[in-house]
């Protein structure tokens, strides 16, 4: 019980067979094989494309740092939020 014996696999294999039969079947399998071949060769010809090098990015600009503001009155911002 609960695992698939060869005779299950007889019945889903010739119920397979039956649905799309031979001619379909390997008309199938012929399609996906040019599939997977056309997807080879396009990604070759991106990566054939793509130059070997990025281009550098550009250097960002050092900027001075920031000076602490000279106003002793200042105090952090308080809290307003309700406290449950």
């Amino acid at each position: 019980m609960g695992g698939l014996s060869i005779w299950h696999w007889l019945v889903v294999g010739i119920i397979v067979l039956l649905l799309f039969g031979k001619g379909r079947f390997s008309d199938m399998m012929g399609d996906v094989a040019k599939g997977i071949k056309s997807f080879k060769k396009g990604m070759t010809e991106e990566e054939d494309a793509a130059p070997a090098v990025p281009p550098a990015a550009p250097r960002l600009q050092q900027q001075p740092p920031i000076e602490p503001n000279p106003d002793p009155t200042l105090q952090p911002m308080k809290d307003d939020r309700p406290h449950s």
